[in-house]
């Protein structure tokens, strides 16, 4: 018996990494999977069945069910017809997990509109189209429903993604949207910051100094270790769950045999006063209300280098052998019981 029994899913960008690696859980524990890639390049280009064929043929030899897409996320009307495939196989829809994504990177001074549209209609887009087209699904039935999808790191600040970043921190926006929404119709939505050696990691110039040394590109290098993109999955299990039934509306990252939960956007100063203020008085008392925080982006704390977060929040506890855990000072919550 699988924690999924009984259950139907919509994975997109589910013919390789970690797209792949969560069909293949999902189907594992005893969903049936539609597994969507349209087997494009990394920036998008082409076609090929051949991926989401593959993923089908692995699930069905391990004795799981799954039926293969190879439409476009960006294609609204394609992305309504893979709603209605999965429907129509499965009798139903429980969850979608949004994976697809292309890169075209390039610092902002020299990015084209086509390649900043390009990225959005995929990773935001290609978010709308399959949660519009499941919700109105989730919304007729009410009989709930699971919305997961994939953001970075990259929308906390990448200098030379500024078209994936946006599109991750738009991603952010529609998941909290969608969970304040579709909550009454037993819907949860979430929002996850993945980590793993894909052929999105292959493609950088530090990739090129593991092919030199190994012979090998980070992808082939990452197989049982925490750079394994399959690392993803089993937190994707979790939230597509009915033991995740009450929890909507957050950010967590998976990073290795790590998994973090974002903090929810809050004030952390502020500031009044009894009549409306001057620009002169804004220039001297904004630096004293709120100078400390505001001199310069901190970038390395944005990803997932928990190492250094830990070591500002008292350090690792060991809550059972093997497992390690710790929280942030600004957000108590008591003692865990583990």
């Amino acid at each position: 018996m699988g924690m999924l029994d009984g259950k139907s899913a919509l994975v997109t960008g589910a013919g390789r990494g970690i797209g792949r690696g969560i069909a293949r859980l999902l189907a594992a524990e005893g969903a049936q999977v539609l597994v969507n890639d349209l087997g494009a390049s990394l920036d998008g280009e082409g076609r090929d069945t051949g991926p989401a064929a593959t993923v089908v043929r692995e699930i069905t030899e391990a004795g799981g069910t799954a039926i293969a897409n190879t439409s476009s996320v960006a294609d609204f009307e394609a992305v309504e017809g893979m709603v209605h495939q999965a429907i129509s196989a499965f009798g139903k829809l429980d969850i979608v997990v949004n994976v697809a994504g292309i890169l075209r990177d390039r610092m902002v001074f020299n990015m084209s509109p086509e390649e900043w549209q390009a990225v959005l209609d995929v990773h935001l887009k290609g978010m709308f189209n399959t949660s519009r087209a499941a919700s109105i699904h989730w919304r007729e039935t009410r009989a709930g429903g699971r919305l997961i999808s994939m953001s970075s790191t990259s929308a906390f600040g990448s200098p030379g993604q500024p078209n994936y970043g946006a599109a991750k921190a738009g991603v952010i926006g529609l998941t909290l949207s969608c969970a304040a929404a579709l909550g009454r119709y037993g819907v949860t939505a979430n929002a996850i910051l993945p980590t793993g050696s894909t052929r999105m990691i292959d493609s950088i110039p530090q990739a090129r100094e593991a092919v030199a040394h190994t012979g090998k590109l980070p992808s082939e290098l990452a197989v049982g270790t925490p750079e394994d993109p399959e690392n993803v999955a089993p937190l994707i299990a979790f939230l597509a769950s009915d033991a995740a039934a009450g929890v909507t509306g957050h950010v967590f990252g998976s990073f290795g045999y790590a998994y973090a939960l974002m903090s929810q956007p809050k004030i952390i100063k502020a500031m009044r006063s009894e009549r409306p203020l001057s620009v002169d008085e804004l220039v001297e008392y904004v630096p004293k209300a709120f100078g400390g925080v505001m001199e310069g982006l901190e970038l390395e704390y944005l990803g997932p280098d928990l190492e250094a977060l830990a070591a500002q929040h008292g350090g690792w506890v060991e809550v059972r052998p093997g497992l390690y855990y710790w929280g942030s000072k600004l957000e108590p919550y008591g003692e865990l019981v583990w």
